[in-house]
């Protein structure tokens, strides 16, 4: 997890976040190939027909500096990042059913368009769709971020059944400025006491730069806690 710089008082309590590794499948007007993403925490990886692309988000992906003119042909780019593809990837993520821990999976399936006339693409799409062991639930794609979709999801579960992901923790939260697809929740695991009497964008700015740490919707630590509705800057 990307620690806050300006913060001090940065718990950094559990190990590093081990590298994760989703099965994915990609596919762009040239064909479709499986292939493996890997998460550090803070950094996607998936290699591609030889190359590999890097970015902090599923649509930030760009190609490392080592590949060539003629490797990249066979892609494309909008600013450097790859577009014009479907990604398909299986993200384990645990689930809490009535104070039992059991084991879930999220099934993501992004649409990068084309580069459009204003340097941004010219669609895209993301669903997300949980499976369980009480059974499928999928978000609408509508919205074009994990935020959303994962929320949608997370009300559709039977009473007591709950992510255990930072998307559901009380410390969790995002920026008023925006935020991207994927990832860039900020911790406040540092601040309970002052992130808890947050109940409006006026009060979040006080603390605001003093988070933890930046994490993904999906990641958990030993400090999670359920959500309580009302909290914080995003309720």
């Amino acid at each position: 997890m990307l620690k806050n710089p300006n913060n001090p008082l940065s718990l950094g309590k559990e190990p590093p976040q081990p590298m994760d590794s989703y099965p994915a499948t990609y596919t762009d007007v040239h064909g479709t190939e499986a292939t493996v993403i890997t998460n550090d925490g803070e950094t996607l990886c998936i290699t591609i027909r030889g190359v590999e692309f890097k970015g902090s988000d599923f649509d930030l992906l760009e190609p490392c500096d080592d590949a060539t003119p003629d490797q990249l042909k066979g892609f494309s780019l909008n600013q450097n990042e790859l577009c014009s593809c479907r990604i398909e990837c299986a993200i384990p993520i645990l689930i809490s059913d009535r104070g039992n821990p059991s084991q879930g999976t999220l099934t993501v399936d992004l649409i990068l368009g084309d580069p459009g006339p204003r340097g941004s693409l010219n669609r895209q799409e993301l669903q997300i769709t949980l499976a369980c062991d009480h059974g499928e639930y999928a978000g609408s794609g509508k919205s074009g971020w994990f935020e959303d979709e994962l929320l949608e999801i997370q009300a559709k579960l039977p009473d007591g059944v709950f992510m255990q992901a930072c998307i559901n923790c009380l410390y969790s939260d995002y920026s008023p400025c925006g935020h991207g697809t994927f990832g860039g929740m900020m911790c406040f695991r540092n601040l309970k006491t002052a992130y808890l009497k947050v109940k409006s964008k006026a009060d979040f700015w006080s603390i605001h730069n003093r988070y933890d740490r930046i994490v993904q919707e999906t990641y958990v630590c030993p400090e999670f806690k359920r959500r309580i509705p009302g909290t914080g800057y995003r309720g």
